[in-house]
């Protein structure tokens, strides 16, 4: 049976910070929006336990922050479906097109904010161990390991952060890196003062170990060449994250690392196009900027639409 072809003011494709901003914006000034998201709504903030660096908010929950602003935009008029997967776009038509598994969208402005994903953990084992010892959301999963031994992988922001987390859950928890932390020292700090952590850091995890669940991992200490057999419940992985691109290959052009490059009025080198939040070139990726990208790109999105009227 054909497809229904269905016509909108303008089609948001991820429903992360920055993608129900443009929703919220773009539903204020009327305009027929659909929010197009595969995955999570919220993206990867929706799985934050504690955010402290946004206004307004002296510490909120990613699900909480998510939920209203998720009801702010449904609330002036935008649509938002997680489950109907987007199946190919064509930017560059006229108008442009969204095909789901359900329907086929038509619309002159396209907002990509598809965001990004954690990197899988680079070793043969992962997909055996998966959700059976090795997790990547510390917030959905790190409960079912009270009282047991976790391990987090990574040194940034977010590895830091979600052993901090998960401290509370563990009967010991160590942090494993391969090189030196990045993160910010005040969650360094609350890191090292816990007696239930160890920091290892230089440190390159070579092998999952178990029959049915993680039971273990094999380490070496770069500093010193040793190896060890380090016994664990589980490993969180949190060592960095990689665009949503892939719908747009061919598409748009692409950076080597597969963000999108857009000027500061959000616009792609596509008119009609728009992108906004984590996957735009730039060199701060923080919740603020990527709700100033979403603002920016309705704005100037309604204003292009302004434009073809005339």
């Amino acid at each position: 049976m054909p497809k229904e072809h269905i016509q909108k003011d303008i089609i948001i494709i991820g429903a992360g910070m920055a993608g129900l901003t443009a929703a919220l914006y773009a539903g204020r000034m009327n305009l027929r929006t659909l929010v197009l998201e595969n995955s999570l709504v919220g993206g990867q903030i929706a799985t934050a336990a504690d955010i402290e660096n946004y206004p307004g908010f002296e510490r909120v929950s990613g699900m909480e922050l998510i939920g209203t602003l998720e009801k702010q935009a449904t609330n002036f008029g935008a649509e938002i479906d997680e489950f109907d997967r987007i199946e190919r776009v064509d930017l560059k038509s006229t108008p442009k097109i969204v095909e789901t598994e359900t329907y086929i969208y038509e619309t002159p402005v396209i907002i990509i904010a598809s965001g990004m994903n954690r990197r899988k953990l680079p070793l043969a084992q992962e997909p055996h161990y998966f959700n059976r010892g090795v997790h990547y959301c510390e917030l959905c999963d790190g409960h079912t390991y009270q009282d047991k031994i976790i391990s987090v992988m990574g040194g940034g922001n977010a590895a830091v952060d979600a052993a901090n987390f998960l401290t509370k859950y563990a009967s010991h928890l160590y942090l494993i890196h391969r090189s030196q932390l990045r993160a910010d020292k005040s969650s360094q700090d609350a890191l090292y003062a816990n007696p239930k952590v160890t920091v290892m850091l230089e440190t390159e995890i070579e092998h999952l170990n178990g029959e049915d669940r993680l039971t273990s991992v094999d380490l070496l200490h770069k500093d010193t060449g040793k190896r060890e057999t380090l016994p664990v419940d589980s490993i969180f992985v949190n060592i960095g994250v990689l665009p949503n691109t892939d719908l747009f290959v061919g598409q748009i052009a692409l950076t080597e690392a597969g963000y999108i490059a857009a000027d500061e009025n959000c616009r792609t080198e596509i008119p009609g196009v728009f992108v906004a939040g984590d996957i735009r070139v730039k060199e701060i990726h923080q919740l603020t900027t990527a709700a100033a990208d979403g603002t920016t790109a309705a704005l100037h999105a309604e204003k292009y639409l302004a434009s073809l009227k005339k």
